[in-house]
């Protein structure tokens, strides 16, 4: 593999027979800038868990001892940073992504390609200045995104597209010039959309309220100092959930190209996320009480062996069904949704209401709630079980409620439906999924 910008090069030759030799590269050398901060996160980590014994250590230190200190952390830090990058590398070999990293302990990763779910490339704000990027690997059977960290904004990109073409079942020999697949746009989401979006949010309201409440109180009851640490969390949260994840989901841009939907998004910190193709195991719309005026919703997803959980952070129905659409393609929205029976209100007074279930030919459809209401639509294929529980007070009521787990380790349920439509329906989704299972297309990359 050759990539522009990727420092020096080490090729590792193979006993005559076994194929050609790997060629192993290193990191962007901005790298070790990077790693030279982990002793200097240390000595603060330290400073902050024990403020008053770093303080009397500090004021013990005279001006000569602190020079010394400071000539010696110095150089230790960038020599920790140089030697990190110098003992990291990476290969790509026709079936796996190999990353080698450790200055003491050696650690080998063995990624393989067709296992690989999503590759992200994000740049954070100081990465945007320095030209480089993130590359972040989804993959089967693993919690934490292997990643490599930094690369060339250019490089980084082109081994995406390249490991991606791999991943499709392209040939070693052509995947370098298959290049990154081209991207239609479908959806951006403007700016003053976003802004009103979060500010109509109904928990960073709650937390507004529960800190012009809880403050005065406690101020009256104890002491200002109280009430300003009680305080703070309930201000943070509120920021947290307005000016943050206006930040987060600055710009968002969603795109269709043949290896999935790419997810642009970012003010400072930029991300360019991919929803792969097949692997969305349910799809959810998001409905809070203040959009419903404007015609607004949320699309959430939970995509196997990946943490990308937001579609389109806010947009209009039918734009956001329209999208839905590309995720899942021959699937309609069900608009007419059955409740329960009147006799659920004993078990849940004014809340069955929000619940409601549909199943048409391609999806099993699962609404709940009243003031924030959810839609869960999950395709027959994807359904990995079916449950159905009933415990003693619905049981003499008469009802049951119905479980789909899914591959992404989430369960949709149709919650307190009559017992002879609960098994009914348990019979008839166990069958349909069976069905879509069948007739399901491969989950591959660009297929």
């Amino acid at each position: 593999m050759t990539t522009p910008g990727a420092g020096d090069a080490v090729r590792l030759e193979k006993p005559s027979g076994e194929g050609p030799a790997v060629v192993e590269h290193r990191l962007h050398p901005v790298t070790p800038f990077r790693r030279a901060w982990a002793p200097v996160a240390v000595l603060a980590g330290w400073a902050v868990h024990d403020p008053n014994q770093a303080q009397e250590q500090l004021t013990r230190l005279t001006a000569t001892t602190l020079l010394i200190a400071i000539a010696v952390v110095v150089p230790a830090s960038a020599l920790y940073g140089f030697l990190s990058w110098w003992f990291t590398h990476f290969a790509v070999t026709d079936t796996e992504l190999r990353i080698r990293t450790g200055l003491l302990f050696r650690r080998t990763a063995h990624i393989r390609l067709e296992r690989v779910q999503a590759i992200d490339v994000s740049q954070p704000l100081l990465a945007r200045v320095a030209g480089v990027a993130k590359l972040r690997l989804d993959v089967i059977g693993t919690d934490d995104k292997d990643e490599l960290a930094f690369l060339g904004e250019r490089e980084a990109r082109a081994l995406r597209a390249e490991l991606l073409a791999r991943a499709a079942g392209f040939a070693p020999e052509t995947a370098q010039q298959v290049g990154e697949a081209p991207t239609r746009e479908l959806l951006r989401v403007p700016p003053r959309s976003l802004a009103l979006a979060r500010l109509l949010s109904g928990g960073t309201w709650v937390a507004l309220l529960g800190a012009a409440v809880v403050v005065p109180l406690l101020w009256t009851a104890t002491n200002w100092w109280t009430a300003l640490v009680a305080g703070l969390p309930l201000l943070g949260a509120a920021g947290a959930g307005t000016v943050g994840r206006f930040v987060a989901e600055y710009d968002w841009t969603v795109g269709e190209s043949p290896d999935g939907l790419r997810l642009d998004h970012g003010l400072l910190d930029r991300s360019h996320e991919t929803v792969p193709p097949g692997r969305v195991q349910t799809v959810r719309i998001v409905e809070p009480l203040l959009w419903r005026r404007l015609g607004w919703v949320r699309v959430e997803l939970d995509v196997a062996g990946s943490r990308n959980s937001v579609l389109v952070p806010v947009a209009p129905r039918a734009a956001a069904e329209a999208v839905i659409a590309r995720v899942l393609p021959g699937v309609t929205v069900p608009t007419v949704l059955s409740r329960p029976p009147r006799r659920a209100g004993r078990i849940a007074p004014g809340w069955w209401r929000g619940y409601g279930i549909a199943v048409t030919d391609t999806v099993f459809a699962s609404r709940h709630g009243i003031l924030r209401r959810h839609l869960a639509l999950v395709p027959h294929a994807k359904v990995q079980s079916v449950r159905l529980t009933q415990g003693p007070w619905s049981r003499l009521c008469g009802l049951a409620s119905v479980h789909v787990d899914t591959g992404a380790d989430k369960t949709v349920s149709a919650r307190l439906r009559a017992a002879d439509e609960a098994t009914a329906l348990l019979h008839d989704q166990a069958d349909r999924s069976r069905t879509g299972r069948l007739d399901a297309p491969p989950d591959r990359w660009m297929a």
